[in-house]
């Protein structure tokens, strides 16, 4: 097979219209990269954990948009993230007094942050996922400093209604224990390790 030839039409498809997935992504050395948002219905299985959950919607995302782009030639590239503590899930808040009692519930206390990714191959349908967990300990924070933070609409869009990467909410954060990307949004680390193993050929340099 000539690699060249294969992997010119070759793509990484993003599954996410999260534009620090969108960057993080294009961290991996990857020339052909394509964004192809999945727009699906997001919904938290009570039966099961935190951690099989954020796997199971990274394996529907991936898989949707490999059906939507099925004849193309390339890999899809599913995610999705949510915060837990003390068994409960924090996913995006619904409104301001959903995110200042998710960081009330944050401050001064460790939570984990599981992210589960997904890759499907188009043209061959294998498929191949797994989950990635970090540890966060908050400082405790004053209400002042929520009420700041949610006014400025910033954890509107996040799992946990904070963000760590350029965002105040970085400044909450006093202790990581595990990769600091899988809080920002994919666990770049593993990641990279697995696209080499599924799909060595979106990474030649054309």
């Amino acid at each position: 097979m000539n690699l060249s030839e294969s992997s010119k039409s070759r793509f990484l498809y993003l599954a996410s219209q999260s534009p620090r997935r969108a960057a993080l992504v294009k961290l991996l050395g990857i020339q052909n990269i394509r964004i192809q948002p999945a727009d699906l219905h997001e919904v938290m299985e009570v039966d099961l954990t935190p951690a099989e959950n954020v796997e199971r919607l990274a394996q529907h995302k991936a898989r949707a948009i490999a059906e939507k782009l099925s004849g193309e030639r390339g890999v899809v590239l599913g995610a999705d993230t949510t915060v837990a503590i003390a068994g409960d899930v924090l996913e995006k808040p619904i409104d301001a007094n959903d995110a200042e009692r998710m960081l009330m519930q944050l401050s001064g206390e460790t939570h984990t942050v599981y992210t589960g990714v997904a890759l499907f191959d188009i043209q061959t349908k294998k498929e191949i996922s797994f989950v990635e967990a970090t540890d966060v300990t908050f400082r405790s924070l004053t209400l002042e400093e929520i009420r700041a933070y949610v006014a400025s609409g910033s954890p509107m869009d996040k799992a946990g209604a904070y963000g760590i990467q350029e965002d105040f909410g970085a400044v909450f954060v006093r202790r990581i224990e595990g990769d600091y990307y899988n809080v920002v949004g994919l666990p770049l680390c593993r990641l990279y390790i697995t696209l080499k193993e599924f799909a060595p050929d979106l990474f030649y340099n054309l």
